[in-house]
């Protein structure tokens, strides 16, 4: 896929004719919205001090450099697996970064689109080391907390179906709650993404090598921004604000050398990248150097 969003940047393919709709309402608030998790360290968390760090995060800063000129610009809501696509379907925010997998019934059933994929994963089972559990069928007749609604849910059910084993799911909304199920005894697995594995094991638990992330993997996790199908010039924004990131990384454009590679690169893709030439924003309905603000304040 990367080798055809090279070619789409070279060429300067960058969206459709701009039309009124999710642009022009973001301009008059002069915040992106944008619903996040909130609590999953590597992909959107909280500090102390209140300020919104990770990957997730980022992506929504870098729409709001490519749309307003100013990354800080983004009004965050956090949001959990029942509420993160019904924020997006009634309004309330304008784009979904809240580490959604990208599924076949999401995005044709729902009324949203995924954009690419910035993060890639797969489910797998946490129990604690001392159980001695060294595969997902030694689980036989034990218990599982997952959250209602997630693509988790759905691997369990499929698990237990193609193994022939009995999984008993421990069904918890909230994530905190769930955390406090598994590390408290209440179940012997909690089954995510391996990525939000790691991440909870790493901030929850004092000990994290007492627990262990069992090797299999199931299923395939693409994940990413999600908007809604009604307004296609949105979603070429939010598209091409990811595509930008990635060609920045390819080409070894960073916030530190956006600058000096702006006023001495030859190469046509970054001059077309920062905005030397013909950026596409015109069609976007964007400043001519929205991928160059995008590329200066947030990176690749």
């Amino acid at each position: 896929m990367r080798s055809l969003l090279v070619g789409a940047v070279s060429l300067g393919v960058f969206g459709s004719a701009a039309v009124a709709g999710t642009l022009d309402n973001v301009k008059q608030a002069g915040v992106v919205k944008c619903a996040v998790n909130g609590s999953r360290p590597g992909f959107s968390s909280v500090d102390s001090e209140g300020n919104w760090h990770d990957l997730d995060v980022n992506t929504c800063r870098a729409v709001a450099a490519a749309v307003l000129g100013d990354a800080s610009k983004v009004q965050f809501l956090k949001t959990n697996n029942q509420t993160r696509l019904t924020a997006l379907q009634i309004g309330e925010v304008d784009m979904t970064t809240a580490n959604t997998t990208w599924t076949r019934s999401r995005d044709t059933d729902l009324g949203l689109d995924f954009i690419a994929p910035t993060f890639y994963d797969g489910q797998a089972f946490m129990v604690a080391k001392d159980l001695g559990v060294k595969s997902v069928d030694d689980l036989d007749g034990t218990s599982v907390c997952v959250r209602p609604g997630s693509t988790s849910e759905r691997v369990v059910s499929d698990i237990q179906k193609k193994k022939s084993i009995d999984l008993q799911l421990v069904v918890i909304e909230d994530q905190k709650e769930v955390n406090t199920a598994f590390f408290g005894g209440r179940c012997n697995a909690m089954v995510q993404s391996s990525s939000a594995l790691s991440s909870t094991r790493a901030a929850v638990t004092d000990n994290p090598d007492d627990y262990v992330i069992l090797p299999q993997r199931f299923g395939k996790d693409p994940e990413g921004p999600l908007v809604r199908q009604d307004d296609a010039q949105w979603r070429d924004i939010v598209q091409w604000t990811v595509y930008t990131l990635f060609q920045a990384e390819e080409s070894g454009v960073t916030s530190k050398n956006a600058d000096e590679m702006k006023a001495n690169s030859k190469d046509a893709t970054v001059r077309r990248l920062l905005g030397v030439e013909s950026s596409g924003g015109k069609g976007l309905g964007l400043k001519p150097d929205w991928a160059y603000q995008v590329i200066k304040q947030v990176g690749n």
